[in-house]
C-alpha cells in the first residue's frame, strides 16, 4: 500500500504567530480531522517543541497531498516541508 509521508517544520516567526492567533490552531485542525474522516490521512503527529510536524495520508498520489499541505491555514508559516512516497509493508 503507498502512502506519503509529509515532514513539515515551521518557522520561528510563524510559531510565535501562531502562539498569538487562536484561532489558527483550530483552523489546523478542522483540516486534519475531516482529512481522518475522509480516511485520506492516516496518521498525524506533532513534535514535543510544536515546531515539526508528520503526516501520513492515504488513498492520494503525491500531487494530491501538495495540494492539501498548500491549502492548510498554517501553509505561510511552514519554512520546510518535505515528502517521501513509501510503500507500506506491514
Amino acid at each position: 500500500m503507498n502512502r506519503i509521508l509529509v515532514l513539515i517544520t515551521l518557522s520561528d516567526s510563524g510559531i510565535e504567530t501562531i502562539k498569538s492567533t487562536p484561532e489558527l490552531p483550530k483552523s489546523e485542525m478542522e483540516f486534519v480531522n475531516r482529512w481522518k474522516d475522509e480516511s485520506i490521512l492516516e496518521s498525524f503527529f506533532i513534535s514535543v517543541s510544536r515546531k515539526d510536524a508528520v503526516l501520513i495520508f492515504q488513498n492520494v498520489d503525491e500531487p494530491r497531498a501538495k495540494e492539501l499541505i498548500d491549502s492548510l491555514p498554517y501553509f505561510p508559516y511552514m519554512s520546510r516541508i518535505d515528502y517521501h512516497n513509501l510503500n507500506k509493508q506491514f
